[in-house]
């Protein structure tokens, strides 16, 4: 797996994720064959249907939830590596004509930068600061007010 990323301008970057067929191929087969032990498919017994068959239907799903779940986690995983600042979420480019057969897969993504900027409140005016002390008589009234909310009624007996 291989991940570059391409500075368009200060605030925006397209990082270009490639995956190799090795990087998931051993976890499609693993998935494959978990579904071929507990596929019912009408005409075999289950746990006993070929490989091919459920190739046919099921892989394609398989190699795209696999690729997405690796995607996502390269991604967050550079993210975080390179300590980005991103504004939003990856977007990813659209791919009209994927061919998920081929050998190398690659994905672009479309990232947000958030700006640098320095804040001096130094040469603004000065904030003001209030020390609020609480007299016994409002902590009092305080306790009272919180007995009343928080009280619960309880029939007397005698």
């Amino acid at each position: 797996m291989n991940i570059t990323r391409e500075n368009i301008d200060a605030l925006n970057a397209v990082v270009k994720v490639d995956i190799a067929k090795d990087d998931y191929s051993d976890k499609v087969e693993k998935i494959l064959s978990d579904y071929r032990k507990t596929a019912n498919i009408p005409g075999f017994r289950k746990g006993h249907v070929p490989m091919g068959m459920v190739k046919k239907q099921y892989g394609k799903a398989v190699l795209v939830d696999e690729v997405n779940k690796l995607l996502q986690e390269a991604l967050n995983k550079y993210l975080t590596e390179e300590k980005l600042d991103v504004l939003g979420h990856p977007i990813p480019k659209p791919q009209d004509n994927l061919d998920w057969d081929s050998e190398k897969l690659s994905f672009e993504f479309e990232l947000g930068l958030a700006p640098e900027f320095n804040v001096e409140l130094k040469s603004k005016k000065a904030i003001t600061s209030y020390t609020i002390v609480a007299g016994d008589e409002m902590i009092e009234d305080q306790i009272k007010n919180i007995q009343k909310q928080y009280g619960k009624l309880k029939s007397q007996t005698e």
